[in-house]
This record gives structure tokens, C-alpha cells and sequence, in this order.
């Protein structure tokens, strides 16, 4: 592997983070990794949206959770608040990773 990147020049080569990410100049961000922002964002906010009162559907501790809910006082607008911005940074890192064409 040493072999290789010494054959590069080294201006096209650059190292982050002392040396743990090496990565080429002009380069695209890699299509499986674009598929993995859409999945992890959709699944991020859909959990957040659907778990946000607690697991009130479970058959052993549903009623528990919807009694914690009533003593605390969830607060929904709060949690549709925290989901909205979970989707904006999502959007945005779609954005970044969609619409950048070469890094530098």
C-alpha cells in the first residue's frame, strides 16, 4: 500500500485526521455512500415521527409507557421540532453529497 501512494504525487494525496483517512484530490463521493445518506436520513426522521410517544403498542409494557407519557407530559410539537430538524441536516448532507461534482 506504501508503494502505491508513493508513486502519486503527494499534492494529490491528502491525509486527515493524522493519517487514520487518506483520500485522492478531485475525486467523487462514492454512489453506495450516497444511497447510504437517503437511507440512513428516511430512517432517522421516520423513527423519530413514529417512536416519538414511546412503544404504546407493546403488549406487555404499552400501558406503562402511555401512563409515563401522561405523568410527563410529552410534548409532540417538541418532538416534530427535533424531526424537522433531523430532515433539514439529512436534506442538507443529500445536498452536499448530490450536488458536490469533485473534492478538493
Amino acid at each position: 500500500m506504501a508503494n502505491v501512494q508513493a508513486n502519486k504525487p503527494q499534492d494529490e494525496i491528502q491525509e486527515i485526521a493524522g493519517g487514520w483517512i487518506t483520500e485522492r484530490k478531485h475525486t467523487q463521493v462514492p454512489g453506495f455512500l450516497r444511497f447510504s445518506y437517503i437511507i440512513i436520513g428516511v430512517s432517522t426522521v421516520s423513527y423519530l415521527v413514529l417512536q416519538m410517544y414511546g412503544d404504546v403498542g407493546h403488549p406487555d409494557r404499552g400501558s406503562l409507557v402511555e401512563q409515563f407519557n401522561r405523568i410527563s407530559e410529552t410534548s409532540p410539537g417538541l418532538m416534530y421540532g427535533v424531526a424537522a430538524l433531523a430532515a433539514v441536516f439529512f436534506l442538507a448532507v443529500i445536498m452536499f453529497a448530490f450536488g458536490e461534482k469533485e473534492h478538493d
